[in-house]
Formats: structure tokens, sequence, C-alpha cells
């Protein structure tokens, strides 16, 4: 008599990602290790040290069920309830844009003015997650950032992830349309966003996880994608101070439309941040002194 072979750690991760690849995942082994570390309740590095045990009847349910659900493209993140984002964990959840490693790189490029101003204050628009403010606060010990989300509910979990990173006292996060609920008279040494510009006509057109789950309302940026863009770059020079940074993320065949559009409102030592692939990810522009 023949016993059957254990669904051991080894044996669901390598069924899982054969899975996942046939149904059309872009990541199936990244997907797969993050849902079996999640049904497991261990960290995914974990995993590897542990090959050979075997799931126990609940957790192969759970993972049955979070592997049907991916299968159906809903996004990794929404079914763990959170995403690794510059070295920080945030929570996510349907309704809230998923952060990106592209997004990193308007991090980056904020840090490289701030760890020069000493005391800074920022301003971030379009929080989503809040992953772009908490991390430029986590990473400059000493800038002030106000953050601004438009969806109340998205809003509701931006906070929680200021609380959870225990930022209260320097990262404000204020619930209105973009410069709408900035106190009258503020002004920042450096302003970021990661807008929504995905151009209207291509979000059918987008991978089903993104074009079936997430919200539009971070993503559609007009028939151009540079609606929520040009708000920006025509309303930042008021609330920047002399000398201070605008940057923002956008698609990359956007870049030379947004460069001019920055240069027009006279903003100075404009230039293109490029992402890991190499293609133009964020426009930065100073404003004259």
């Amino acid at each position: 008599m023949t016993t059957e072979e254990p669904w051991t750690v080894r044996r669901i991760l390598d069924w899982t990602i054969g899975f996942l690849k046939e149904r059309g995942s872009e990541t199936p082994r990244l997907d797969a290790e993050v849902l079996l570390a999640h049904a497991r309740k261990c960290k995914r590095i974990q995993l590897y040290t542990q090959f050979d045990q075997p799931l126990t009847d609940e957790q192969r349910t759970v993972m049955r069920e979070l592997v049907k659900r991916r299968a159906n493209a809903e996004p990794v993140a929404y079914l763990v309830g959170h995403r690794e984002f510059f070295s920080l964990d945030f929570l996510v959840k349907p309704g809230v844009f998923i952060p990106r490693p592209d997004t990193e790189i308007l991090v980056v490029a904020a840090i490289e003015i701030l760890k020069d101003l000493p005391g800074a204050d920022v301003l971030d628009l379009c929080s989503g997650s809040g992953c772009v403010p908490i991390a430029i606060a986590k990473n400059q010990l000493n800038a002030k950032v106000m953050t601004v989300e438009l969806d109340p509910n998205v809003a509701a979990v931006t906070q929680a992830n200021i609380d959870r990173h225990q930022l209260q006292d320097r990262v404000t996060l204020l619930q209105g349309d973009l410069f709408q609920p900035v106190p009258g008279g503020s002004q920042f040494d450096v302003i970021t966003s990661n807008p929504p510009y995905v151009q209207q006509g291509e979000i059918a057109g987008l991978a089903a996880d993104i074009r079936n789950h997430e919200p539009h309302l971070a993503l559609d940026g007009g028939a151009d994608g540079l609606d929520v863009i040009r708000r920006i770059v025509e309303q930042s020079p008021a609330k920047l101070k002399s000398g201070g940074w605008l940057m923002f993320e956008l698609s990359p065949e956007q870049a030379p439309a947004a460069l001019k559009l920055v240069q027009s409102q006279g903003f100075v030592e404009t230039g293109v941040k490029n992402d890991l692939s190499g293609q133009a990810r964020v426009i930065v522009g100073r404003k004259a002194k």
C-alpha cells in the first residue's frame, strides 16, 4: 500500500507556480511565495528553510482559496492586505492603489534634495496608501510632511499607515482635492506627487488585475493622461518656497510634454529621473529664486 506524497512547502510552491503561470501571472514565483507565507503566517524568507515541512489542513484550505482568487486576477497585495515599498510595509485593501517599485524613484529624488535641507517642509499630493510621504519621513528625520488624499475611504488607510509607522507627529493627512485643503499661506521646500496619469483610452487595455481591481480614480489622467499633472504644475508655484522643488511621477512617453509644461510655468533646473529599466519616470523642476 502506498501513501500519498505529503503537500510540503516545496510541493505546494512548485504546483502553485506552474498553475499561476498558466493563468497568466507575470510573477508566478513571487505570487506563490507571498501567498504561501501569508497562509502559513510566516515570513517569506522562512519558506526556504522549511521546504520539507508539510502544510496543515487549515493552511492548505487558506492557500487553495488564495490561489483561486489570484488565478482570477485579484492582486496579491489585496489578498494578503499589505505591500512592501522602500523596505517598509504598508497596509492596502481594495480601493487603495497598490505601491509600485517604480514610485521609489520619486522618493529617492525627494531624499536627494531634502538631505541638504534640515527641517524641510514637504507636501505630497495623491497619498494613496501613504507610501511616498511615509517613506520620505522615515528617511528624512527632520522633515515635516503634509499629504493630501481625495477619497475619504483611501484616506482612512493612509492614516492607518501613518499610525502604523508612528509618524503622527511629522506626517499630517488632509482629505480633499489636491491643494484645496492645504492651509492658505503654506509654502513648502518640496512638493511630490504620484498622480493619476493613465490615458483614459488605455485603461481598458491594462492588465486584468489593474483594470478590474485597482481604483480608476487613481489611474485615470484624462484623454492624454496629463489632466491632474497640469493642475499640479500650474498651482505648485504659489505653494513652493523660493528655490523649492516640484517632482512627480508619470508614464515615460509623457515626459517631453510634461517637461514643456513645467518649463512653461517658469520652473528651472528641470530634468528627468529614469526608473530601473532606464525609462523616464519622474519629472523635477525648481522654482526660480
